[in-house]
């Protein structure tokens, strides 16, 4: 499927057999979305707000009637969870701004004709969105249903969480240039990125790769001819309810992992040079920390752990952490999630055994 075909005839694609069409759904759902929607998000936002005072203002009441594990578990989910929501709002308001209100050919005017090329000026367009990888998802959404390819749309999903300005000044904060650590960050990513987008390039069937769910989606989006204004609210709602449950899910897991996981069992093997990587690997797929403030979280290993793992940490959290599955899985099959994870960590592991051995 070529880059600038339209979001018409992504949707237009013909569901699996086994499942019920695309199209049909889109027809029979919206009579009783509006009401089901806004009564939800007002459950969910009233939920997420009794949290919030909750934890404000009558914090002991967690500490009184729940043990030290399951305190710090929710404590863990909130923090997870109150970092990420701004950037899923600014999201959010950026995909709906690509979709709806930037012009059909205004983007996709400034981009080069070959396929390669493409893939790497979208790798850089986090120098210009720096939004770390929660909000990453919705843009990347409102680029799909633009009419951009998966494996473009891909390499930018994979690269703008960490080859984008704040990432680039909190890690040189972190670390400067010690161990070529902020250098290899940043080319790695971007290397990763790349990797991924031409694999999917490679596949007979890109849209294969998405939910039935995001499908039916692309089709109501297709297929609404109300303002602009109008479209704007409907694509706000539509993105909220497939993001933050995803969102809350992938919060309270990071947090139940976090004290399920021992530290002491990872600190243990911080000084061997393979161990090592797996073990932060394996760190930053748990701790789920923003993108854009990881690097003091990895400063803190820096002591006992091997430049090489730090290196590792820094690439994979960013991509596959728990928190950022849930969120791709609003629109990748699991399939094609598990593919990605592999990928992620194998050339992480690589290029930490790499740093490691130069180090």
């Amino acid at each position: 499927m070529s880059s600038t075909s339209s979001a018409c005839a992504r949707c237009a694609r013909p569901p699996p057999r086994t499942s019920v069409p695309a199209t049909e759904r889109a027809r029979t759902a919206p009579p009783a979305r509006p009401t089901k929607t806004l009564v939800a998000l007002g459950i969910g936002a009233v939920v997420v707000a009794a949290l919030f005072a909750i934890d404000l203002f009558a914090p002991a009441l967690f500490s009184a009637s729940l043990p030290t594990r399951a305190e710090d578990g929710l404590t863990l989910a909130l923090s997870v969870l109150i970092e990420s929501l701004p950037f899923v709002a600014l999201g959010v308001v950026l995909s709906i701004a690509v979709q709806v209100w930037v012009p059909p050919g205004v983007i996709e005017r400034w981009m080069p004709r070959r396929a390669w090329a493409r893939r790497a000026v979208l790798s850089l367009l986090g120098m210009v969105v720096p939004v770390c990888e929660c909000g990453n998802v919705p843009f990347a959404r409102g680029l799909l249903m633009r009419g951009f390819s998966v494996s473009e749309t891909m390499t930018f999903l994979i690269a703008a969480p960490i080859v984008n300005p704040i990432v680039i000044i909190t890690t040189h904060q972190a670390f400067g240039f010690d161990d070529g650590i902020l250098i290899v960050r940043l080319v790695g990513g971007y290397l990763i990125a790349n990797l991924i987008g031409w694999l999917y390039s490679r596949h007979p069937d890109p849209d294969a790769v998405l939910t039935d769910r995001f499908r039916a989606t692309c089709e109501l989006a297709a297929h609404d001819t109300s303002g602009r204004a109008q479209r704007s609210l409907a694509q706000f709602i539509v993105e909220l309810r497939a993001v933050m449950p995803a969102l809350i899910i992938g919060s309270a897991l990071a947090g139940a992992i976090q004290v399920l996981v021992p530290r002491e069992a990872l600190l243990a093997i911080g000084s061997n040079p393979a161990l090592s990587i797996a073990a932060m690997i394996a760190l930053a797929m748990v701790v789920s920390i923003c993108s854009n403030v990881d690097s003091f979280f990895a400063l803190s290993f820096a002591s006992t752990f091997t430049p090489g793992s730090i290196v590792a940490f820094l690439l994979v959290g960013p991509i596959v952490d728990v928190k950022m599955l849930a969120l791709l899985r609003t629109t990748f099959t699991t399939r094609t999630l598990a593919v990605i994870t592999v990928v992620v960590v194998l050339a992480a592991f690589a290029i930490g055994t790499g740093v490691n051995l130069v180090a």
